[in-house]
């Protein structure tokens, strides 16, 4: 019996159990939930996702099998013949073979399951047969799809005892009361032949309710069937990431190969800078002062009467131009290394917030104090993006997180103004948000940008401690 308190928003559930009464309550949050689990487990047979496993799993475990006798065949022919020429260029093959197999997995999981599997380098051969059979028999990524088709068949026929029989199952359940009434079970096998053996049904042998017990049985095994599909599915996935995907040691190699070419054009980016700096500002002052220099030597050395007022303007033009050059040779190198993190990174982010034209607050929790190049990059972020929260974010306040974790350094800048900040509208590949990218992502350091239109932006910069 069952009772709904409409005050309490609350379901009780009153049972008898012999003598003794149960009473449930169920509030109506978890009613809810309930409810939509119901609804879920209902309709997940139902779904694309669902469907598109089940024929990525048919597929691939088809491909699979004629992949594995492929290359059992070619294999042992080649293993057989190895102390023969021949032999080895069996075995070539069959490494060229696996890996074609491979690239038609990974079309299937990216067509079905929409499985993001960045392709491996193509098969570069030396020149030559005999450069192309040794390049072949190096080749990292076909003997990994061997591996992987190996490695499928047990998948696959585990696949086929758990998950694909509780689909055949359900079919034979649905379609008994039509196709089935008379033969006195339910047929399947696999698991469903282990949890519903022949006689588990203990109504009768044959007739209306025997049908449809065995038709209810058919609509359970529709609702396991998404969920067992999807954990051998999910098994797959791994195995298909962990061989058919990038080589890890070819997507590091790609990685710093990536980064190092980050930090040659940040380099370049940067000479050019300094030698556009002295040869626009420092250089021009110098003639300027060499020339003013010039003219009052002439001057002094000129026959007749000294005029020691122009002298004297000229020498005092020389003073201050000598003093602006070394007022710009004092920011180049400050530009270089900041001669503030001499004394440690807080001093230096502290100076930074002090000299920050909207109010800053600043915390640093740092136990080890990390190299001078990481310092220089999360000193020059900081930087960077209090200079932009200044000019583009409207902000009327700022604050700075500085944290070691383990062996990490966490910078975090964040401010209250409009948002909408994005690396590609500010500054260029060498300055603003972009070269900040580049210049963390060159020290395997990772940087995040979260400013959604209205603010806050909050911007995060994750830097090895030690690089």
């Amino acid at each position: 019996m069952m009772q709904t308190d409409e005050e309490r928003h609350e379901v009780r559930l009153q049972l008898r159990l012999g003598s003794k009464e149960r009473v449930m309550v169920l509030s109506e949050a978890r009613v809810r939930q309930l409810r939509g689990f119901a609804h879920a487990v209902w309709r997940e047979p139902f779904s694309r996702r669902t469907w598109s496993e089940l024929g990525y799993f048919v597929m691939s475990a088809a491909v699979g099998a004629v992949g594995f006798v492929f290359i059992v065949v070619t294999l042992g022919a080649g293993i057989g013949l190895s102390v023969t020429f021949f032999g080895l260029a069996i075995l070539a093959a069959s490494v060229r073979g696996a890996r074609g197999i491979g690239r038609l997995q990974r079309t299937i999981a990216r067509n079905l399951l929409g499985e993001d599997l960045e392709e491996p380098p193509p098969f570069t051969s030396r020149p030559g047969f005999l450069g192309w059979l040794q390049s072949t028999l190096r080749d990292r990524v076909g003997w990994r799809a061997i591996a992987y088709s190996a490695l499928k068949v047990p998948l696959a026929i585990f696949g086929v005892w758990f998950a694909l029989s509780v689909w055949i199952g359900a079919f034979f359940g649905l379609t008994y009361p039509v196709f089935g009434a008379g033969t006195g079970q339910l047929n399947g096998f696999g698991v469903v032949r282990t949890l519903f053996p022949p006689g588990y049904l203990s109504v009768t042998s044959s007739g209306f309710i025997h049908s449809l017990f065995i038709f209810l049985t058919g609509v359970l095994l529709l609702g396991l069937a998404p969920w067992t599909m999807r954990a051998v599915v999910w098994l797959d996935r791994r195995l298909l990431h962990l061989l058919l995907g990038q080589d890890p040691i070819t997507a590091r190699m790609r990685s710093l190969e990536h980064a190092r070419a980050q930090t040659v054009d940040a380099s370049v980016a940067t000479l050019r800078r300094i030698e556009r700096d002295l040869h626009d500002g420092t250089q021009a002052q110098l003639v300027a002062l060499a020339m003013r220099l010039g003219q009052a030597k002439e001057k002094l050395s000129a026959p007749g009467e000294v005029d020691l007022d122009e002298v004297r303007r000229l020498v005092n033009d020389a003073h201050g131009g000598a003093k602006e050059a070394i007022v710009e040779l004092r920011d180049l190198a400050r530009g270089i290394h900041p001669p503030v993190l001499d004394t440690g990174l807080e001093g230096a982010l502290s100076t930074l917030a002090a000299r920050s034209a909207i109010p800053t607050e600043l915390s640093v929790t740092l136990s080890d104090r990390p190299t001078p190049a990481i310092e220089a990059i999360a000193y020059f972020c900081v930087a960077e993006l209090l200079a932009n929260v200044a000019l583009h974010a409207e902000a009327s306040r700022a604050s700075v997180g500085c944290a070691q974790h383990g062996q990490w350094l966490r910078v975090v800048v964040r401010d209250d103004g409009r948002g909408g900040a994005q690396p590609a509208l500010l500054g260029t590949s060498s300055s603003g948000l972009r070269g900040l990218a580049d210049r963390v992502h060159g020290v395997d350091g990772t940087l995040d940008i979260k400013s959604p239109p209205g603010g806050p932006t909050i911007v995060t910069v994750d830097l090895p401690l030690h690089a």
